[in-house]
């Protein structure tokens, strides 16, 4: 072919990390089909719909199943019932938005890429370790990245301490994936007043912020006295909800900002918006017996999440994590590098983790609290005994 491609995409990986994972992990099971795996890799969940979703999800059904009930195209922003539920959602934490400030979308990743549809060739500046989509879209689109590096001195929590006046594009993620590591109040304070003393968008991810246990951490930037005129949230039902296969989430981008024009226009064009059965699961999801439900999935990964904190505790091994977070963020014992760890705990335990580096950071390992009960206290005496503990 002649016609021209985008050449930026000959600087991504050309494997994502997940793909790069499941190859490696299929390879294995063909020499060792019997070989009884323990997935802790991938932040996928494993819990099933709570009952209300799904009663929501059957009305909606027989409702597209009758003339005077049948929904066709949806609005490309979303339901106003949706947005609603969003909305009353928010107050919980003392944020009031209003039906123009949201926009439903499929799932939070889809929107973290595809918004810099609408942003120029800005600098971009990410605090690293990082969920590997934030730099790849950004390579994708050719712009230029800086990296914030997060380490134990920092509590994987970069501030901005030391950054010029020019105005950027700054991507939080709190709770982080992949650490764990999460900003305070006074901490995400400093970032929204750089932000609006330099003209720059924060680009702030709360996918897990139905994890947050402590008061002194915010489930929305938005909490953050100035956020409106500095930043954009996007939010996911996948963790919270167990929306993974159901896929929705939303992006709210405050009306009195300009972005808020052209993302509304981009969406018209570029998205037919999300099912309206996938809607009334979300309003149900979203509803204060739906997120009690929602809850007490959540308090299940969270007993994992703390078995494995103590496992670690009792292995004396550094991590975050394990609290506020589904995710344990470990430094691979004896100065082992990611992938060779992967390979370890493959091998000799049967336990698939996410290697560091696949998120910026080399010497760490993501695993997660989305498996059983049972198969994370399984995959936790598999971890002890062939680190000889």
């Amino acid at each position: 072919m002649k016609i021209k491609l985008n050449d930026n995409f000959k600087n991504v990986s050309e494997s994502y990390l997940f793909s790069t994972i499941n190859k490696k992990v299929s390879d294995y099971k063909k020499i060792n089909p019997d070989a009884p795996i323990i997935r802790m890799g991938i932040g996928d969940v494993t819990l099933p719909l709570p009952k209300i979703v799904v009663d929501a999800m059957h009305n909606a059904v027989s409702e597209m199943g009758v003339i005077d009930t049948f929904k066709g195209y949806p609005p490309e922003w979303g339901y106003s019932f949706t947005k609603e539920a969003v909305l009353k959602y928010y107050k919980n934490y003392n944020v009031d938005l209003s039906l123009d400030d949201i926009f439903i979308s499929d799932g939070a990743k889809t929107d973290v890429s595809n918004i810099l549809d609408i942003l120029g060739h800005n600098e971009v500046y990410i605090t690293s370790p990082v969920y590997p989509v934030y730099i790849d879209s950004n390579t994708m689109n050719g712009n230029s990245i800086h990296i914030l590096h997060g380490n134990k001195e920092n509590r994987f929590s970069p501030l901005p301490v030391g950054l010029d006046n020019s105005a950027k594009v700054i991507y939080l993620c709190s709770p982080n994936n992949p650490t764990g590591a999460s900003y305070t109040y006074n901490e995400l304070k400093l970032w929204v007043e750089h932000a609006v003393s330099t003209g720059s968008l924060i680009i702030f991810d709360s996918a897990y912020e139905a994890f947050i246990e402590d008061k002194n951490i915010p489930h929305s930037i938005f909490e953050i006295e100035g956020a409106r005129e500095c930043a954009i949230e996007i939010g996911s039902l996948s963790k919270s909800c167990g929306f993974t296969g159901v896929r929705c989430g939303y992006t709210i981008i405050p009306a009195n900002l300009e972005i808020n024009k052209i993302w509304r226009r981009r969406e018209a064009t570029k998205f037919n918006g999300v099912s309206y059965v996938t809607q009334r699961a979300a309003e149900a999801a979203l509803s204060p017996d739906g997120v009690k439900a929602c809850q007490e999935n959540i308090a299940y990964y969270k007993r994992n999440a703390k078995a494995l904190a103590k496992c670690f505790d009792e292995l004396g091994i550094f991590y975050t994590g394990g609290h506020n977070s589904p995710y344990i963020w470990l430094e691979c014992p004896d100065g082992m590098k990611s992938w060779d760890f992967f390979d370890f705990l493959l091998t000799k335990a049967n336990v698939i983790g996410t290697p560091g580096v696949g998120f910026g950071l080399e010497g760490y390992f993501r695993l997660t609290s989305f498996n059983t009960y049972e198969n994370t206290l399984e995959a936790i005496e598999r971890i002890k005994k062939v680190l000889g503990k």
